[in-house]
């Protein structure tokens, strides 16, 4: 069975940086892609960055590109969020998802995705 759990959220002051971790299990990393979404509340779950475990490839919304950069660790199982030049408005409950699938990342909506982890609360503030 496909599992997902984040790890690393918590309060960071504006400009601060926080790297976030996504531990997958039941399946390998080479099968899978992994995505990052945040949910502010009243809000919809919102896209940020996507990877493919096969070949590396990777998406980015405008409203994180150049700022956040998605990583991962096949040996770990493991994919990471580096976030930095972190704004009040990136406060959120970040989840990651994944997907057995080992197609080109091109896109990072999160219905493609189909195994949530429970997320983690980032909140910038000073």
């Amino acid at each position: 069975q496909l599992q997902v759990v984040e790890s690393g959220g918590g309060l960071v002051q504006p400009g601060g940086s926080l790297r976030l971790s996504c531990a997958a299990s039941g399946f390998t990393l080479d099968y899978l892609a992994i995505g990052w979404f945040r949910q502010a509340p009243g809000k919809e779950h919102e896209g940020l960055s996507c990877i493919s475990g096969s070949d590396g490839s990777t998406y980015y919304s405008d409203s994180v590109k150049g700022r956040f950069t998605i990583s991962r660790d096949n040996a770990k199982n493991t994919v990471y969020l580096q976030m930095s030049s972190l704004k009040p408005e990136d406060t959120a409950a970040y989840f990651c998802a994944a997907v057995r699938t080992k197609r080109i990342v091109n896109t990072c909506y999160p219905f493609e995705y189909d195994s949530w982890g429970r997320g983690t609360q980032v909140t910038v503030s000073s």
